[in-house]
């Protein structure tokens, strides 16, 4: 596996999973055009893209969209971006292809994806290799966000919000969104340790 140590942003969770067997990194589906209008979610891209981040949409009129969305919204921060090359035909998932005919990024071989990859760790060793920190670390379980008192309880929003802000993480988000959050930036022990008091 390639690893990096900056973000790639994908539209979807199929694109995730797809660039996931590929590369070891923290990889975030910002949800096709979701990302627009979901402040949590722009807040832990630019949380993690602050040393850089690599886009990687489909090769569609929409991809094109999203990718320059997240350009502007990410003003300052290093965009590093990747192309698929435009492949003629469906996903195996979907009834019919794209509008624009061409495979999305979780349609793409992976032999391809990887080369894509490999091309860019070639050029930019750098951001790639053991020296960085963005990527997942053991993630928080529901059960154990329960029994810390992050969910469940009347105060469970409040405490999210403290471990958030010890964290660098913006407040008000989700229980769901609070987990997808720190099993990006941190884990469990660092949240028991902050819910504790250490």
């Amino acid at each position: 596996m390639i690893k990096l140590n900056i973000p790639v942003l994908v539209e979807g969770k199929y694109d995730k999973i797809k660039i996931k067997s590929i590369v070891d990194a923290a990889v975030i589906a910002t949800d096709g055009f979701g990302v627009f209008n979901n402040a949590e979610k722009r807040a832990l891209i630019r949380r993690l893209g602050a040393k850089g981040v690599v886009i990687l949409s489909d090769s569609d009129g929409g991809g094109r969209v999203i990718r320059s969305h997240l350009r502007g919204m990410l003003g300052g921060i290093p965009v590093y971006d990747l192309y698929t090359p435009q492949i003629e035909g469906k996903e195996r998932r979907k009834a019919a292809p794209s509008k624009a005919g061409y495979l999305g990024v979780e349609g793409v071989p992976a032999d391809v994806l990887r080369a894509i990859f490999e091309k860019f760790a070639a050029a930019h060793p750098e951001l790639c290799g053991d020296g960085g920190d963005v990527t997942e670390k053991s993630g928080i379980t529901g059960a154990q966000m329960y029994e810390l008192g992050l969910t469940g309880r009347d105060n469970s929003a409040v405490l999210r919000d403290d471990v958030c802000r010890r964290l660098g993480l913006p407040a008000g988000m989700s229980a769901k969104a609070f987990a997808e959050a720190v099993n990006l930036v941190s884990g469990y022990d660092e949240v028991a340790g902050i819910v504790s008091g250490e």
